[in-house]
């Protein structure tokens, strides 16, 4: 890498080493103490200063935009002194448990990066002086998870770390209890932190009301399909029977697996994506990300080629009878169709394809969130109308229903950081647009406090739904699925303000 790649991602560690396979950050805890990020922002402005433009037009604007993102949310908004997040994500030992290299170099690798908890706990601590008490309540449990699988019997920097997190937990937790009621970024800063991140100018009035438009249409695809499904049922009286219809623990990884075959199947048959290669496997997550219900881990571009793995994660069977039941309900039969198209095909797991395709290390490297859940997000209504499942109206409600929960964090994450909504009016939200049962309501609503852009996966896929009408009328007769998905993902995982370059391919 050169000295602007370099800078950005040593900005950006926890992410490239997984998602990028950036391996030589194995082992790596980034210092994110105050003087520590002062240091990587002026060595970022020093090779942005004196570095050369890349000779590649979309490839500049692509790195030019982290640069900036990096100095927002660094620099002007010190997101490391009010959330925890950062920190977290540094301290994850999640990453050694994919299997891209041998267990005993990624066990070195893992060993490195515990020995360096004691003195990333001690930046955590520094630098956390204006934590909110809401964010430091919703991720108090995630801070707290971090130490699963984690054994003091491996050794005496074991001990030495799990003696430092509970330092890492003693602080978040009082922040909890004493912290400022106030997590609020506010708008200006909501819609800086937004904007750096995709290379716009954000008007979150006008993404708010895209939102409440986004929300109207998939209320009226749920309401369709389920009048289809059954015209002699209300919305309200259907949705709870559909979602009590699912596999029970035993039986989903199967489901789920069966469901993979088949959406890849369809995803191949239809030319909607332009890399579904390698080598795919269904199982539960590893111990130390069990809280996800589901996820995609993707063999990433910088690393050998390896198992992508769709992790569908069955609840805990020490559970209480009815969060077991809850947590089943996520994989009901008429959502998980449209959660596997969006893991898998061509969602998140195609998407990893390719970018282990796309020329150059700024597209291998620097990932959008926005374009990546945006795709995966917009995977999910492609299929409805390919007419997968020959237009079953089960498939066209679970689209509605993942979308109406994505639209409603857009909106949430809006009015939670600009003042408009706290969070129980937000809890109230997902409860009555997104029938959310009320433990998901409260969980989403929370998350909206300290994941301020959880509302990118609505964002992104109206950006590319644009992007498609432009795309219709600038190629004509010219313009199919397999040129455009292709045009897109060429570009890896571009910011949204850079999807024009699509167009000319």
């Amino acid at each position: 890498m050169d000295n602007r790649m370099r800078a950005v991602c040593d900005l950006n560690v926890s992410t490239v080493r997984e998602m990028a396979g950036r391996h030589e950050y194995d082992g790596v805890a980034q210092d994110l103490s105050p003087d520590g990020v002062r240091r990587s922002l002026a060595a970022l402005a020093r090779a942005r200063r004196d570095g050369p433009a890349l000779p590649d037009a979309h490839d500049e604007a692509h790195l030019a935009v982290f640069e900036d993102a990096a100095r927002v949310q660094f620099g002007e908004l010190e997101l490391h002194r009010r959330d925890p997040h950062a920190h977290i994500s540094n301290l994850d030992l999640a990453c050694y448990d994919r299997q891209y290299a041998p267990a005993g170099d990624r066990a070195l690798a893992r060993r490195r990066h515990l020995a360096q908890w004691p003195q990333a706990v001690d930046a955590a601590i520094e630098s956390l002086d204006r934590l909110a008490a809401p964010v430091a309540a919703s991720l108090l449990p995630a801070v707290r998870g971090l130490t699963d699988g984690v054994d003091p019997a491996e050794g005496p920097h074991v001990v030495e770390a799990l003696a430092a997190h509970e330092r890492l937990v003693e602080h978040i937790d009082r922040a909890a209890r004493t912290g400022d009621p106030d997590g609020r970024l506010g708008g200006a800063g909501l819609a800086a932190l937004m904007g750096s991140q995709e290379g716009v100018s954000v008007d979150l009035t006008a993404l708010a009301d895209a939102a409440d438009r986004e929300r109207a249409r998939m209320t009226e695809l749920l309401t369709e399909g389920c009048r289809a499904l059954d015209p002699t049922r209300t919305v309200a009286g259907l949705v709870p029977e559909l979602l009590a219809d699912h596999p029970d623990a035993e039986t989903v990884i199967a489901e789920a697996a069966a469901l993979t075959e088949e959406v890849i199947a369809f995803t191949r048959e239809r030319r909607l994506a332009p890399h579904v290669d390698g080598e795919w496997r269904v199982g539960p997550a590893p111990a130390s990300r069990r809280w996800a219900t589901a996820m995609m881990t993707w063999a990433a571009p910088h690393e050998p080629d390896s198992p992508s793995w769709y992790h569908v994660t069955p609840p805990d069977p020490r559970w209480p009878r009815a969060e077991r039941e809850e947590w089943l309900s996520i994989f009901n039969r008429t959502s998980l169709p449209a959660i596997t198209a969006h893991e898998v095909a061509p969602g998140h797991f195609a998407h990893g394809r390719s970018l282990r395709h796309a020329p150059g290390e700024v597209r291998g490297t620097l990932y959008s969130l926005a374009f990546c859940e945006g795709w995966a997000h917009y995977a999910e209504e492609v299929f409805w109308e390919e007419g997968f499942r020959d237009g079953d109206p089960r498939y066209a409600i679970g689209v509605a229903l993942e979308a109406l929960i994505r639209s409603t964090r857009l909106t949430c994450a809006i009015g939670l950081h600009t003042g408009a909504m706290d969070v129980a009016e937000a809890t109230a939200r997902f409860e009555r647009d997104a029938f959310l049962a009320r433990a998901g309501a409260v969980s989403e609503a929370r998350r909206g406090t300290f994941d301020a852009t959880y509302g990118r996966y609505t964002w992104g896929k109206l950006e590319l739904l644009g992007l498609r009408d432009r795309a219709r009328t600038a190629w004509g007769t010219g313009f199919c699925l397999d040129r455009f998905h292709r045009a897109m993902l060429d570009l890896g995982s571009p910011p949204l303000g850079l999807l024009e370059t699509a167009l000319k391919g």
